[in-house]
């Protein structure tokens, strides 16, 4: 396809533009670009897409825009950054707000966990939790500790240390004489037989967490770096923690000095009632990953948050040396932190975190209103996401979530589809009657689809 002429039929007037070019990461681009899906403007809790049509955001762009669209006080924050300094190293320089940034971040991170690594995505949060992991245990006299655990289903991002560490098929198969060595993972979460319609934690699954002994016995504690799980695997498709499944994996890697990583580049910043579910749910771990919300998806950006105990232990050895031989050239970029230190201010002046634990319930309620409707199979809750799950249909496994989540859009809906399950993550603003709309949405698409 070069170039689609069509203009809008609602209030845009805009040409379309000439798609040949951009190869579009992950979509099904020849699919895509035969009936295009998009987006020109936002504000609030609304996209506009390119033929004038309002469309309700149920999914915070990707999980991003956890304060909602077009925020003024974002758009002035960066504006007035881009046009004071628009770019400092980081490398043996610095610059004032980074260092603003993550001493506001060490307020509202959990307790010891005080020291902030800026990364430009989760990807590149998780790739350098593994690298301090390693850099800890050779600096505390263990250099043998380089395994790895991750968790079936597990999204970590895309680079190799994220895909051999995720849990994801998909993501692994092309790639697999590449992953790194010596890396396990544990048996997921989802249990469909004895969990379906959970509403919150599932009751069932904390013998799950007692396979990490069993890794353990098989590799040895001394050889294991770290596990790393997502609190609630999101791009999975919403499974949630077993109750007391967390806590479960915190005593055992405390018990054999392995270090915990929580991935909380979703659930970071308030989408589960907290500021981070490692809050909501009350197990520490040694280390976060972040990205996505920290500044409302304005301008890539993440952080690794990391315990008192990691960074003084990586500081030990000679002044003029480099402590720890990683970085990017963007980390802690001037602009991104600009549009970080105004979101957290709204985040704060709005309690955005504690309006998602008050609508939770209402929430709850809604989505799981939707059990009883064709195929389907399993509805899973937690602060303000959900996920629902269908049974697949007959001609393959993701089409009739697919034709889900095109049916919502195509009538005035964002949602997003992970193979045959749906997941809703409204941005923190959203009100009830929004909610209403959603899953009102979301029933005439499941009624319609086969």
């Amino acid at each position: 396809m070069n170039e689609i002429q069509r203009k809008g039929t609602g209030d845009s007037s805009q040409t379309w533009p000439n798609m040949a070019h951009f190869w579009m990461p992950f979509t099904a681009n020849k699919q895509f670009k035969t009936n295009p899906r998009l987006l020109v403007s936002a504000q609030g809790m609304y996209y506009t897409d390119i033929d004038g049509n309002k469309v309700l955001d149920a999914t915070a762009g990707l999980w991003c825009c956890n304060a909602g669209h077009g925020r003024a006080e974002i758009s002035e924050a960066v504006s007035k950054q881009i046009s004071q300094m628009d770019f400092a190293p980081s490398f043996q320089m610095g610059h004032p707000l980074a260092f603003e940034l993550a001493h506001k971040l060490s307020e509202i991170s959990p307790d010891g966990l005080d020291h902030v690594f800026f990364t430009n995505s989760g990807s590149e949060s998780v790739d350098t939790a593994l690298k301090m992991a390693l850099c800890y245990h050779r600096a505390n006299g263990q250099a043998s500790r380089t395994r790895f655990i991750g968790r079936e289903l597990g999204y970590h991002g895309v680079g190799f240390g994220g895909i051999s560490v995720g849990g994801i098929s998909n993501n692994r198969k092309s790639f697999s004489q590449q992953l790194l060595q010596g890396v396990d993972h544990l048996p997921h979460t989802l249990d469909i037989a004895n969990n379906a319609f959970s509403h919150g934690l599932p009751p069932h699954g904390l013998d799950k967490a007692e396979v990490l002994e069993q890794l353990i016995t098989l590799h040895g504690a001394e050889n294991i770096a770290a596990v790393i799980v997502e609190p609630m695997s999101g791009s999975a498709g919403v499974i949630l923690p077993p109750e007391g499944y967390l806590k479960r994996l915190r005593e055992i890697t405390q018990k054999h000095g392995i270090l915990l990583i929580f991935d909380e580049v979703i659930t970071g910043f308030g989408r589960v009632g907290a500021a981070f579910a490692s809050e909501r749910w009350q197990v520490t771990p040694d280390m976060i990953t972040t990205a996505k919300a920290i500044n409302n998806g304005a301008i890539p950006m993440g952080a690794v948050f990391v315990s008192d105990a990691i960074h003084n232990t990586c500081m030990n050895g000679p002044d003029e040396l480099i402590e720890f031989f990683h970085g990017y050239t963007y980390s802690g970029h001037p602009v991104a932190a600009a549009s970080a230190l105004a979101t957290l201010s709204i985040y704060e002046n709005e309690q955005l975190f504690e309006r998602a634990r008050e609508l939770e319930s209402y929430f709850e309620q809604a989505v799981h209103s939707l059990k009883g409707l064709p195929n389907v199979i399993d509805i899973r809750n937690t602060g303000l996401v959900a996920g629902i799950q269908f049974a697949p249909s007959d001609k393959g496994v993701g089409k009739r979530g697919y034709a889900i989540f095109d049916h919502c859009f195509r009538n005035g809906a964002l949602v997003r589809a992970t193979a045959d399950i749906i997941a809703l993550s409204p941005p923190l603003i959203v009100e009830k009657s929004q909610i209403d709309d959603m899953v009102n949405q979301l029933t005439d698409a499941i009624n319609a689809v086969d």
